[in-house]
């Protein structure tokens, strides 16, 4: 079936467009990433699919990226999108190389991609469908995504201030032990000088939210032993205003988890995965918004190769070895190995199955992804049959 084809070379603030129809590159040109771009671009399409009568198929680098939100109404205007993987364009613009390279060159080698992908036995690598994905699975990916970064920060934050209690408060950490526990985040944020907390009233100090006569009590022991380095008149404000800023992180991450939790339950692939024990709301939000649906998989091994669980092999003579593939969505691994974690500390069979792994060598994290590749066909026949986790009383075959 002729079809015609529309190369596009995505940039941060233009792309360059190459339009191919069965007689070769037809016309060729550039847009601002903008509503007049957009619009001189379907104006330019949609001239060109009229006057040949062909489909539209339209395939870019990185959708879902700096493509967005172009991609998302190439989408809406019906026509067929493919997300061409960068890796396989390079290797294809090295094989047949141009003598020189622009924008609008790579618009080009995009079109000559897509003419010879019916004749590459890597099609399916090297343009991937672009899948229609529910708003309710578009939102958890953003939702979960969001909650990532802030939980990054805060990490970061709590870091930092850990050191600078250290360096200027000895035996503050000593005394408190968990730094970030919402009292001790609020007793820290109370002043901006921490030479004036040391000489707060046990009064004063109960009326704090959250800080109780237990809690006051740890504080006054503190206070009782309080020393500070020579730097406290300028990094006590920091401290505090680290304290401020983790207390507004941990309030905006909670109510993402809470916004999170009631779209889990709307998502039938979210309510499926938060049914397996060790998948909470949070790993079950963020791998089902990852993964967005499952039709964008022919079989469980390719879900296995994109959630990270499915090594590949790195052998050559006597050494024996794997890798891992470049498919991978490194979030939603990230999120399978902690809920793996958690899993295999509750289901007996599955503990089994890792202390197998282990007891043969293995590493922790080469056990937990043994364990994984056999989860995810739990998954895939999950999905198939819309029913939920079920733990078995039999150990798992290696």
């Amino acid at each position: 079936m002729q079809q015609l084809l529309v190369g596009v070379d995505v940039g941060c603030h233009k792309h360059a467009v190459a339009i191919g129809g069965p007689n070769g590159i037809v016309e060729q040109f550039e847009i601002t990433h903008d509503i007049r771009g957009f619009e001189y671009f379907f104006a330019r399409v949609s001239a060109q699919a009229r006057s040949q009568k062909l489909p539209v198929v339209v395939g870019m680098e990185g959708t879902n990226g700096y493509a967005r939100p172009l991609d998302q109404m190439v989408k809406a205007r019906g026509y067929s999108l493919l997300n061409v993987n960068n890796l396989k364009l390079a290797r294809f613009k090295e094989i047949f190389a141009s003598p020189a390279k622009t924008d609008s060159i790579d618009a080009q080698q995009i079109v000559s991609l897509m003419i010879m992908a019916p004749f590459m036995d890597q099609v399916k690598e090297s343009l991937q469908p672009v899948p229609t994905i529910s708003e309710i699975e578009m939102q958890l990916k953003r939702l979960s995504r969001r909650r990532r970064q802030l939980v990054n920060e805060k990490v970061i934050l709590q870091n930092r201030m850990q050191a600078d209690l250290q360096s200027v408060c000895p035996g503050f950490l000593d005394t408190i032990k968990k730094v970030d526990a919402i009292y001790v985040l609020r007793f820290l944020s109370f002043r901006s000088d921490l030479r004036q907390l040391a000489r707060l009233k046990p009064t004063t100090i109960r009326s704090i939210p959250g800080i109780g006569a237990t809690k006051a009590e740890k504080l006054v022991k503190w206070q009782n032993l309080a020393v500070f380095g020579t730097e406290i008149s300028w990094v006590g404000p920091m401290i505090s205003e680290d304290a401020t800023r983790i207390l507004e992180l941990k309030r905006k991450i909670n109510s993402l988890e809470t916004q999170m939790k009631k779209l889990v339950e709307e998502s039938a692939l979210a309510t499926l995965l938060v049914s397996i024990p060790g998948f909470g709301v949070v790993c079950a939000a963020e791998v089902g918004g990852e993964i967005g649906t499952m039709s964008r998989f022919d079989s469980e091994a390719g879900l296995a190769i994109y959630l990270g669980m499915a090594p590949l092999d790195n052998s050559s003579g006597k050494y024996k070895g794997t890798k891992s593939p470049r498919q991978v969505n490194k979030r939603a691994e990230m999120a399978m190995m902690t809920a793996l974690g958690h899993h295999v500390r509750i289901v007996d069979e599955s503990k089994l199955y890792y202390k197998k792994k282990r007891d043969e060598g293995k590493t922790y994290n080469q056990s937990l992804r043994s364990l994984g590749r056999h989860l995810i066909r739990v998954i895939w026949s999950m999905v198939q049959n819309n029913r939920p986790y079920k733990a078995r009383k039999e150990t798992l075959s290696a």
